[in-house]
């Protein structure tokens, strides 16, 4: 049997971890049997042998399996270091611990049909592991309601549901499209890809706080909380017959408290965020209203005809990873993702932090906020995944330039609809690449 392995997950499952169930349990059993998959950057697969036996591929040595990871690249003390994009590569050093209780192989006769559940679930292309994952790991960190009747849609990222709920909201027969408005600073993406499709029903119209709704209550308005790109809280501001889509891919703990179990109409997540695993491109929404979910699916099946089958099975085993580390009683404590997160974001920004300061007032940074967290029962820190960086230097109008000038690639304030002596820097950087920052930041 031909096997399609996936790197980075794992599918033996360890003593007192979550046993799967599923497609997840029938792949275990499978590989007990005989199947075994690629790891990391070893992709060669062996030729069946004349017996009819299964060929093997990977690695059966000491480590129980697990290929070497790649080492992490190497930067120079002078290297332009770009800390434009919110690439979440500070997780692969979880990831390399956690090793093969990560890895999933999938069969290659598996997911040959566009169809997942059709016929139980509204979202035919959603599996059915992925379901449970999602909503059993809001169910641990309590940030978000996932029963009451909340329908699960899936995406390709939440890039993809973002442009889904605006197509679902917007009023059907209007003369003209619906405008999407976001308080500044909001995410500089919003912009453009509330335009890129041309839509007849909907189009990009600013700042909320700039809008008079008083008179055309008619909008969607984009919550991003805690916000890209500063990390406040965020509610919505306009009333009127507005609709909300609230942008919650950073409400995890190891960046804010988490206060409550949001509840919105329309929540949307997804898996660079919570595990870094950017590079799959899944996310998920939690939506209220079956009529607004029926129509983010139409969207979903029109422009991509689904989700691939193979992230969501990947995102499932990482997900639960994540929640049996902290469900199992006699689970390893070394794999608890937001402990892990947590104790290095709040390392980070304390370095950033004392740069700030020790750069005698070349910059400044938001002021630190607190809170209780309803997760791990303390009042924390919020640690935002970026740093709204502000230029105090005299003459400086340009804060991303003036960091481009020493070699910090950073995104402008004004393309979040702010003051361009503000810049955003990406937190969630390799280790090499933040002691550079830092050094950089404390020698200007």
């Amino acid at each position: 049997m031909t096997c399609l392995c996936v790197p980075a997950l794992v599918l033996a499952t360890p003593t007192g971890l979550h046993k799967p169930t599923g497609l997840l349990g029938k792949v275990v059993a499978a590989r007990a049997e005989g199947m075994s998959g690629m790891n990391g950057c070893r992709r060669e697969q062996e030729a069946a042998g004349g017996d009819g036996s299964v060929p093997r591929t990977g690695s059966d040595d000491a480590n129980n399996g697990d290929a070497p990871a790649p080492p992490e690249p190497a930067f120079a003390p002078d290297a332009v270091i770009n800390l434009e994009l919110g690439d979440p590569t500070m997780y692969e050093a979880f990831w390399r611990e956690a090793g093969q209780r990560a890895e999933v192989v999938i069969p290659g006769w598996w997911g040959t049909s566009y169809f997942s559940d059709a016929g139980s679930r509204l979202c035919w292309f959603l599996e059915p592991e992925l379901e449970r994952e999602v909503r059993r790991v809001h169910r641990l960190v309590g940030n978000a309601a996932v029963d009451d009747g909340y329908h699960l849609v899936v995406g390709n990222g939440a890039t993809q549901l973002f442009q889904a709920a605006l197509y679902a909201l917007s009023p059907a027969g209007a003369d003209r499209p619906v405008g999407v408005v976001s308080a500044a600073p909001y995410y500089s993406s919003y912009p453009p890809q509330t335009d890129l499709l041309l839509s007849g029903y909907y189009r990009w119209a600013g700042d909320a706080n700039a809008l008079d709704d008083s008179n055309d209550g008619h909008h969607i308005e984009l919550v991003c909380s805690p916000n890209n790109p500063d990390g406040a809280i965020r509610e919505a501001t306009l009333s009127g017959n507005g609709k909300a889509v609230h942008d919650l891919v950073y409400y995890w703990p190891q960046y804010t408290p988490i206060a409550r179990a949001a509840a919105h109409d329309v929540m949307l997540f997804t898996m660079s965020k919570i595990t870094g695993h950017a590079g799959s491109r899944l996310g998920w929404a939690l939506v209220r209203d079956r009529d607004v979910a029926e129509k983010m699916v139409y969207f979903v099946d029109r422009s991509s005809i689904g989700v691939s089958k193979d992230s969501q099975l990947r995102a499932a085993k990482i997900l639960a990873v994540v929640s049996d580390a902290y469900y199992d009683d006699d689970g390893e404590t070394r794999l608890r993702i937001f402990d892990f997160a947590r104790r290095r974001m709040a390392e980070r920004w304390g370095r950033l932090r004392a740069a700030v300061a020790a750069s005698g007032g070349v910059f400044s940074l938001p002021e630190e906020t607190t809170g209780h967290c309803n997760f791990t029962r303390q009042t924390v820190a919020a640690y935002p995944a970026l740093a709204w960086l502000r230029c105090e230097k005299e003459g400086v109008e340009d804060c991303a330039e003036f960091l481009r000038g020493h070699k910090i690639v950073a995104r402008g304030g004004e393309q979040f609809g702010g003051d361009a002596r503000c810049a955003r820097v990406n937190m969630l950087d390799r280790d090499a690449v933040f002691d550079i920052l830092i050094h950089r930041i404390s020698s200007l």
